[in-house]
């Protein structure tokens, strides 16, 4: 087992001979929130879609509690236990709240029907649906949104979207959860209560989280470390006031 839940070596992707991002080299402990920043265009969400498979990386390697990853597609690797969240809010909003959860959770073991108990409707299908439920319940209830169950996704409120897009993700029991800017659209009050849940989803699943996030005092208020991309190379890593601190940090945000 090694001693690191998520690492890259030099990792990297080119499209058309450009190189969007070389040598990233993250180190991720377990129980760690770790922060992945820069300015936009950084490449930082390029990271997430070469960890989760969306792209194939054309450099380097990354791993998973020591098993390599890469060449996995995205199926396998939420199979294996990386799941994420996306900056713009991805839900099946004409299904309802329970019904988005129970998505996530068809990829479970102990939820596979064959194709033939699903066709014939058998008895052991309608016992794993209502599995299936009670567990997709159970989330909601943690993420305060039981009482939305039977509603339509697109008809709660932004900060509830973001709540049940966490609750979908773990609903694949992840051991990585990578939250693409979870703030985004989100006023102080919504931002100090994700923050909460942040943590609450670190402690109480004893998850790993890595994030993208442009506001900076969640960054600084819940990170335990951080690494800065610019132009798709690493700019600073390392605890969170040393990096926001760094002289070409600041002058990258800010400029001269």
């Amino acid at each position: 087992m090694s001693d690191f839940v998520l690492e890259t070596k030099n990792l990297g992707i080119s499209f058309g001979g450009l190189k969007a991002v070389q040598d990233v080299n993250l180190k991720i402990k377990k129980n760690e929130i770790y922060g992945l920043i820069g300015p936009n265009g950084a490449g930082k969400t390029t990271v997430f879609n070469m960890l989760t498979g969306v792209y194939q990386p054309t450099t380097g390697t990354f791993f998973l509690n020591g098993e390599e990853l890469k060449g996995n597609t995205q199926e396998k690797i939420n199979h294996k236990g990386i799941a994420r969240t996306f900056q713009n809010i991805r839900l099946f909003n004409n299904m309802t709240v329970v019904r988005n959860v129970m998505v996530g959770l068809h990829s479970a073991p102990e939820f596979k029907c064959t194709l033939l108990e699903s066709l014939l409707r058998l008895p052991r299908h309608f016992r794993v649906e209502r599995e299936m439920r009670e567990r997709a319940k159970e989330l909601l209830e943690i993420f305060g949104l039981l009482d939305e169950r039977n509603h339509l996704a697109y008809n709660l409120p932004y900060g509830k979207q973001r709540r049940l897009e966490i609750a979908r993700a773990l609903a694949t029991s992840p051991k990585l959860l990578l939250l693409d800017e979870p703030a985004a659209g989100m006023n102080p009050q919504e931002t100090a209560e994700l923050m909460d849940m942040i943590r609450f989803v670190r402690d109480h699943f004893d998850m790993t989280i890595l994030l993208i996030e442009h506001d900076m005092s969640l960054v600084s208020g819940i990170c335990d470390r951080l690494t800065v991309l610019n132009f798709g190379v690493t700019l600073a890593e390392g605890d969170v006031t040393t990096v926001l601190n760094n002289p070409d940090v600041v002058k990258a945000y800010l400029g001269d």
